[in-house]
């Protein structure tokens, strides 16, 4: 009787532990430096593969860091060398979305909306840093 108490207590234990390894890999990944890029060398969730040159990161802010996790918004950031306002448009568009809109808003930004089927769902803004462009992803989840 011991040994069955002792085989449900082991079984017990292991799933709490299966349980508890998933959820630190996920709090990991989302206090990491990348916390919001879900799927390495791919854009916007996986759309499509990260052109050459490219270079990931995430906003440091607290309240963008927050909203990532809570699923409120998604928000996927990259730099490129030299200002490449459009860099990553292709490669959307590559992935199924059609550029809705296109503006220059004045020297180093740039402005414009994506979506699928005309619907503007992803808004993409460059900004010019020094000798980068850094391109900003946003939209919901």
């Amino acid at each position: 009787m011991q040994l069955i108490r002792l085989g449900a207590f082991l079984a017990a234990f292991a799933v709490l532990g299966v349980l508890a390894g998933g959820w630190l890999a996920r709090e990991l990944v989302a206090r990491g430096p990348l916390y919001c890029i879900s799927q390495a060398e791919k854009l916007w969730n996986g759309v499509a593969p990260l052109p050459t040159g490219v270079q990931a990161e995430c906003p440091q802010s607290q309240s963008y860091r927050a909203e990532v996790r809570s699923s409120d918004t998604r928000v996927e950031q990259y730099r490129v060398q030299g200002w490449q306002p459009r860099a990553l448009i292709a490669a959307m568009k590559t992935g199924g979305y059609l550029q809705i809109t296109d503006e220059p808003i004045g020297p180093g930004n740039y402005s414009a909306f994506l979506g699928r089927a005309g619907v503007p769902e992803v808004q993409y803004v460059a900004t010019q840093q020094g000798e980068t462009t850094l391109i900003t992803l946003s939209g919901r989840p």
